[in-house]
């Protein structure tokens, strides 16, 4: 079953280029994902936000900020949701090719 609060929070592209960056840096914090972004500090913290409430990223006390680093595990969970979606979609366009298939042998008969 899809976790829509996963899919919403990874649905933006400014969230996923963060995971990205987080994954690619082994972790972050607000300042140093906002110097990489297009987008102010304050929307990167905002945008961590919808991230840990779907269990992307955790965060620990680094100073005076905080320090977020991707759950690898619950991304893996998105991964696995995202392929199962896709198996169920190549099953239906092969079911939709076989019927226009069988349309096409039926009108050259």
């Amino acid at each position: 079953m899809i976790d829509d609060e996963i899919w919403s929070a990874i649905g933006d592209p400014t969230r996923r280029r963060m995971l990205d960056l987080l994954l690619a840096n082994g972790g972050g914090t607000a300042t140093s994902l906002s110097d990489q972004l297009p987008v102010t500090r304050q929307a990167v913290a905002k945008h961590l936000g919808v991230l840990d409430r779907a269990g992307l990223v955790h965060s620990t006390p680094s100073g005076r900020e905080r320090r977020y680093t991707v759950d690898e595990d619950q991304l893996a969970h998105a991964i696995d949701q995202l392929a199962a979606v896709g198996q169920t979609w190549d099953r239906r366009l092969q079911r939709i090719k076989r019927i226009a298939e069988s349309i096409q042998r039926q009108q050259d008969s």
